[in-house]
């Protein structure tokens, strides 16, 4: 396999290709793998991530250098990676019910003219058709693009899945090829996959950066990021192929974290998954509270299902997953969190089973 040399986000040196790498470089009692692997997002490539030095997942290797000179090799490339100042959710509350509603109006669109244009139809697969759409964003003069995956095997109207990506949708130019992973599974149970090109995601890219750089600036892209969602949800209702009573939300990675923003304040979303996230950690959220998951997760009651690794260094266990979950106002009874001994994903057989069988539950079973 290819590999591609450079200075990661964090001041280390990195390989990305087949096999993530373990590397010198510690954080408190674990030793860093960088590179990311063949099976890990993106976007890992350029990420920490960290393991006991026992570890022995697949995906993990290593790789023998030599230092030509000292000047090659400058001494932060072994360095431990630096503390980072991270929030303690266990010591912070949620604004009260007042405040909320004043933040909430920071969401507020006026619902003009969708004006939708389906741009291309392909019906190659055997499995979906893959209709290419849009219509006006809630904002300035921009057109939001979808696509929308209809299934083959069942009949209209359809379950609805809206689908929000992780990080790699703001490193990635275009979406004119977009990984079936993403949505197949979804679609051949039966349900559409709506998927929206978020504005400074794909081709829609204009310079944001994850993480960004201040707290307006996430305060801004998280408004524009809900009017992308309400608007797709309002291009739904317009379709009689579509069941607008039986609409779910899936994010992955940071799709997942921004949901528990956006699935709080999006009321005909009728369940939730959140693949790989959790409560960010940065503390540049908490300076802004107006879009600060903290806030918003416990006005979350709809039926909401958390995948994760518990070994996460993205969205670790302890202090990232669980507060997330402890913070949602869903009922006990339908709320789930499922963990397994992995990182920053979870085996596919169990996120498929997994996601399928919620969907079932709470959308009810598809006919096919």
């Amino acid at each position: 396999m290819g590999k591609y040399q450079g200075m990661s986000p964090f001041g280390i040196y990195d390989i990305a290709g087949n096999a993530r790498e373990w590397c010198w470089n510690r954080t408190q009692e674990k030793h860093l793998t960088l590179g990311g692997s063949w099976n890990d997002p993106h976007y890992m490539f350029h990420m920490p991530y960290a393991r006991s030095s026992f570890d022995r997942t697949a995906g993990n290797g290593f790789r023998c250098m030599k230092c030509m000179s000292p000047e090659s090799c400058p001494d932060r490339a072994a360095a431990p990676l630096p503390q980072a100042d991270i929030r303690d959710y266990s010591k912070e509350q949620p604004v009260s019910d007042e405040i909320f509603q004043i933040y909430k109006g920071l969401f507020s669109y006026d619902k003009t003219e969708l004006d939708p244009v389906i741009e291309s139809s392909d019906e190659a697969s055997p499995f979906w058709i893959k209709e290419k759409i849009t219509f006006n964003a809630a904002y300035g003069n921009e057109r939001v693009i979808a696509y929308l995956f209809l299934p083959k095997n069942s009949k209209p109207p359809y379950q609805t899945v809206v689908y929000f990506p992780g990080a790699e949708a703001v490193n990635l130019l275009s979406s004119e090829n977009l990984r079936e992973s993403y949505y197949d599974f979804m679609v051949k149970s039966g349900r559409a996959v709506l998927f929206p090109i978020y504005k400074s995601t794909f081709e829609r890219y204009d310079g944001f950066e994850v993480p960004p750089s201040t707290a307006n600036a996430w305060r801004t892209q998280m408004i524009y990021w809900y009017k992308d969602l309400a608007r797709s949800i309002d291009y739904l209702e317009t379709r009689s192929d579509i069941d607008e009573d039986k609409i779910a939300f899936y994010g992955g990675s940071m799709g997942a974290m921004v949901g528990a923003v956006l699935v709080a304040l999006e009321k005909r979303i009728q369940a939730s998954i959140f693949y790989v996230g959790g409560f960010s950690l940065m503390t540049l959220t908490k300076e802004a509270p107006e879009v600060d998951q903290i806030n918003f997760a416990p006005r979350i009651i709809i039926p909401t299902l958390m995948l994760n690794g518990r070994y996460d260094f993205l969205f670790p266990f302890e202090t990232s997953q669980l507060p997330m979950y402890r913070f949602l106002g869903t009922p006990e009874e339908h709320k789930v969190h499922k963990v397994y001994e992995s990182g920053h994903w979870v085996p596919i057989n169990e996120e498929i089973k997994e996601t399928l069988d919620w969907l079932d539950r709470y959308l009810g079973p598809v006919k096919r």
